[in-house]
């Protein structure tokens, strides 16, 4: 068999596989946003027609992945892997998803990075020659993040201008082996970083350092430069972390400000209030099924580099006043 590793941390696919599906799903302040052409669909009700914000966000995983089967032409049974994750503990949000569907499924947790996470295993099963079919789908929902790590929605609590919005949305993709559609050509896995940060109203500060160590290992395991590509896209290290990276890469003397974005900065616009930007695994995940293959799809993108950044913490390590270690998974998807 080739070995497909390249350099320290990075994966040359030797068939790569194929995005034919993907949908994105997100709630009322996404869709009011500068992407809201990009989205499938925007729900004005938070709730999906749930009783719990839990529930909801179940029930936009569960459309967001039916979505995306629909639009790749085939049924949910044919998906042979499933990868699927969320912010919540024990990641019931896509636990509850996904239960009814009677696919071989991968519970994943990456934080915030768990969409580029996903894609990567989805895209292994395929080139490895495990399966024809695989797919990914993550989300997150601003209220049971806020439940879970945060205030209840009730307290309204000021908030500083480093911290980030959890956007509630989610997004899926349906990899194939085979037919058109964006490319998966590399990935590469990232390394945890921790550089002693505490504060979880400024994750952005913790992970930019996860998105360059990744960035910058795949640059050097490929031998290229960020100008061959048409977007470096991080999600979602907000406006605090994106001005971090890319004073990282000024201290080599690389130059990513004309082709680098954050999903974080981009899914908002300054007049909404989300002070640094969004967040949350749906964050990365609507904007990559939205904005970003669509672009990709219509030739308006022609080779994308996709950082899904993650803070790795829990409501449990950050009572225990625990640093919060970043991660960075990178894929480079290409178009048609």
């Amino acid at each position: 068999m080739a070995y497909k590793k390249v350099g320290k941390q990075t994966v040359c696919f030797a068939n790569p596989p194929v995005i034919t599906g993907f949908a994105s799903v997100v709630g009322k302040k996404e869709g009011q946003g500068p992407l809201s052409g990009t989205f499938d669909r925007i729900h004005d009700d938070t709730t999906f027609g749930e009783a719990t914000w839990e529930k909801a966000e179940s029930r936009m995983q569960k459309d967001t992945l039916n979505l995306a089967a629909e639009k790749s032409g085939i049924s949910l049974s044919a998906i042979e892997y499933l990868f699927g994750g969320d912010l919540l503990n024990q990641c019931i949000g896509t636990t509850f998803s996904v239960k009814d569907c009677g696919v071989p499924f991968f519970g994943l947790f990456g934080a915030c990075s768990t969409m580029a996470e996903g894609l990567i295993l989805a895209s292994m099963m395929i080139d490895g020659g495990y399966a024809e079919y695989a797919a990914a789908v993550t989300s997150s929902h601003f209220c049971s993040a806020e439940r879970q790590f945060r205030f209840p929605l009730e307290y309204g609590g000021q908030r500083p201008p480093t911290s980030q919005w959890t956007v509630t949305g989610a997004g899926g993709v349906i990899l194939s082996s085979t037919g058109t559609g964006p490319k998966v050509t590399h990935a590469t896995v990232g390394v945890i970083q921790d550089l002693g940060i505490k504060d979880a109203n400024n994750m952005g500060a913790a992970m930019a350092p996860a998105a360059y160590d990744t960035i910058s290992s795949f640059l050097s395991d490929t031998a290229q430069t960020p100008d061959a590509f048409d977007l470096i896209v991080t999600g979602d290290l907000g406006m605090t972390g994106k001005n971090i990276l890319i004073e990282l890469f000024k201290k080599d003397q690389t130059d990513i400000v004309k082709v680098y974005d954050d999903c974080g900065v981009m899914i908002f616009d300054k007049g909404q209030d989300v002070h640094s930007g969004g967040s949350g695994c749906g964050c990365s995940a609507s904007v990559l099924c939205g904005y970003i293959l669509s672009s990709l799809n219509q030739g308006l993108l022609h080779r994308v580099l996709f950082c899904g950044t993650g803070a790795l913490m829990s409501p449990t390590s950050a009572q225990q006043g625990q640093s919060i270690p970043g991660i960075c998974h990178l894929v480079c998807i290409t178009s048609p």
